[in-house]
């Protein structure tokens, strides 16, 4: 399993999470983004820096990502696009995306755009708050432990 990263709108303090996760369950973590990224010395962790433009980023992990992958994104589309590949999907909140809500979201998300479009003011996401970093370490715990369990039984 490697995790991806979509890293230009992930907060610092999930990014800090991740560096210990992936040290701790030494599963390679790939961070992307169209600017420069400081991570710390690892081998296990690398930032990607790729070019700007709609969208880079995402095309980047949704070509190399694979089944099983774990990617790390609040962006439905990619979320959606990765998930038909057949990997695993969290968002920096600690929500997981999955077959079964996809499609709701990405509904959503036009409908949103739609409204957004034609001058409706929507608001934008409440800010990150404790609870939001905590459900998100808690979920990708619950996820990590269960890929060391199937390492273990394999």
């Amino acid at each position: 399993m490697n995790i991806w990263v979509d890293a230009d709108a992930c907060p610092a303090v999930i990014k800090d999470i991740l560096y210990r996760a992936a040290q701790r369950s030494q599963l390679p973590l790939t961070l992307v983004a169209n600017q420069m990224l400081r991570t710390p010395p690892s081998p296990l962790i690398r930032a990607v820096q790729v070019p700007r433009g709609f969208d880079v980023a995402d095309d980047y992990i949704v070509e190399r990502s694979t089944t099983g992958d774990l990617v790390i994104t609040a962006d439905i589309p990619l979320a959606s696009e990765v998930l038909n590949k057949g990997a695993l999907v969290l968002n920096p909140r600690g929500e997981r995306y999955t077959a079964d809500n996809i499609s709701e979201r990405l509904s959503m998300r036009d409908m949103l755009d739609e409204l957004r479009s034609s001058g409706v003011d929507t608001g934008g996401p409440a800010a990150f708050s404790q609870a939001d970093r905590r459900a998100f370490a808690g979920a990708l715990d619950r996820i990590l432990q269960k890929v060391v369990r199937e390492k273990l039984l394999a």
